[in-house]
């Protein structure tokens, strides 16, 4: 019922969808699977309910995700590298005017913060990694290649203060990594330097201390009064007031 539920708001109260993952960061190769990932409005109504709607529903499309706009926004002014990327994909397959006004919002996520969530997921994934070449002798690449790419994103945001997720020239080194083409020295060494040339530009970044959530919030509190406004029922009037 919950799933049902779930796929129901997906379907009639998507407000922005897109691709995500190597296509829309150009890494994708024959057999690439598509992701997709997009952002819904429950209704206003439905949180007045014990049981609240779901934050985030997983389908109903193979590989496809999707978070309720509360918690989308919530995790983005945390600086979630997963929900940034996706306001940046430059691959949206569909906004409404709500959802056209949260891309318009995609400066108000960003901030320093972006250092510490973009590297901290790249220590996570390297953590992972080098428990695969404990356990099994070598690494897992597409994960190398991936956190690679994850800690040139950082690099740029905090050196322009703008988030591009196409890696650009950096492709086909990228790949060659996923190819296992590189000692995992060498790619070591490419992320100490990436995350040294981090390092140096949030010295002088142009982005602000914290995200600006007040109209992010402002944004929030109007889609819901809408969302109300549209779903009321017309008033009954007072028995007095009938002819």
């Amino acid at each position: 019922m919950r799933d049902s539920l779930g796929h129901d708001l997906v379907r009639d109260h998507t407000v922005y969808a897109c691709v995500m993952g190597s296509r829309a960061f150009g890494l994708a190769t024959e057999g690439s699977d598509t992701d997709r990932r997009g952002v819904f409005v429950a209704p206003t109504e439905l949180f007045w309910r014990f049981e609240k709607p779901p934050t985030h529903v997983t389908g109903p499309r193979d590989e496809q995700f999707s978070w309720e706009l509360e918690r989308f926004c919530s995790l983005a002014l945390r600086a979630n590298p997963n929900l940034l990327e996706c306001l940046h994909s430059p691959l949206v397959e569909y906004a409404d005017a709500t959802g056209r006004e949260l891309i318009d919002l995609r400066g108000a996520f960003l901030s320093r913060r972006a250092e510490a969530t973009f590297r901290g997921y790249a220590d996570q994934q390297l953590g992972r990694i080098e428990a695969d070449i404990r356990n099994h002798g070598a690494p897992r690449w597409k994960h190398a290649m991936h956190l690679l790419r994850l800690l040139l994103s950082c690099r740029d945001l905090l050196r322009t203060g703008r988030l591009t997720i196409g890696v650009g020239d950096h492709r086909e080194r990228l790949l060659a990594v996923k190819r296992g083409e590189l000692t995992w020295d060498e790619v070591r060494a490419w992320m100490r330097t990436l995350h040294e040339e981090a390092e140096t530009a949030a010295t002088r970044t142009p982005l602000p201390a914290d995200p600006d959530e007040p109209r992010v919030e402002d944004f929030l509190t109007r889609v819901r009064r809408a969302s109300a406004a549209a779903s009321a029922p017309h008033p009954v009037p007072h028995p007095a007031e009938l002819p």
